[in-house]
């Protein structure tokens, strides 16, 4: 019986190792997977104070009363405008990956998109100097994809409750993939104009076991469903 109960440990101890061997899960080209569709768990707002100088504190706190009074007229997303970089919807985005381009594929938000060049360019502001999503280059650094963005207008929210940014915004995110349910984002925002110092956060993003969907921006600046 001694011996059974060996056998099943070594057994499953074999199994435990192999799965964990197989995590993070890899491309042909040797890199963590990160393909797939996802949604954010938990609130897309960002967590906590940021550190903000006072006139940017003074326009935060402006477009939260705004909010409040249900008064949208701020808010991009109300004209069907990007959300940028930072600000993301509870409704799923999918990744495309390849070798030299990652795309992340927004359903919500007007089925905006991202391009993350993995071709070792360095960052090109001469077409689009401020764009809503910014130059976004990436670079692998172990299991981790790690994405540098600039390039911003001063036009989008960070979060839904209207948190500003100006066109000095630099995003740096890093995409794991910890265990097979969850793909994590860890943030680092620094914005010399708006901010006295980096702030970061981290978000976690599941399988949202279903494909993106088809969505519009109506007349009446609605995201709804075909």
């Amino acid at each position: 019986m001694r011996w059974m109960a060996l056998g099943l440990a070594v057994a499953v101890g074999s199994a435990y190792a192999q799965t964990a061997a197989q995590y993070p899960p890899q491309t042909p080209e040797g890199k963590t997977d990160l393909s797939g569709v996802w949604v954010v768990r938990g609130s897309t707002d960002l967590p906590g104070e940021l550190p903000y100088r006072p006139e940017a504190l003074k326009l935060w706190q402006e477009r939260k009363a705004n909010i409040t009074k249900k008064d949208l007229r701020d808010d991009p997303a109300a004209y069907c405008l990007p959300n940028g970089v930072v600000r993301m919807t509870s409704l799923p985005y999918k990744i495309v990956q390849t070798p030299r381009l990652v795309v992340m594929l927004s359903e919500g938000n007007t089925h905006s998109f991202r391009r993350f060049f993995l071709d070792g360019r360095a960052h090109n502001l001469d077409l689009e100097p401020n764009s809503w999503t910014g130059d976004s280059i990436a670079k692998w650094e172990g299991d981790a994809l790690v994405v540098d963005t600039i390039g911003f207008n001063d036009r989008t929210w960070l979060d839904d409750t209207g948190k500003p940014h100006s066109d000095q915004l630099h995003v740096i995110e890093r995409y794991r993939r910890p265990d097979p349910a969850r793909l994590e984002i860890q943030y680092t925002i620094e914005d010399p104009k708006f901010l006295t110092r980096p702030y970061s956060f981290t978000r976690t993003l599941v399988p949202a076991n279903r494909e993106i969907q088809e969505r519009f921006c109506t007349e009446q600046n609605h995201l709804v469903g075909k």
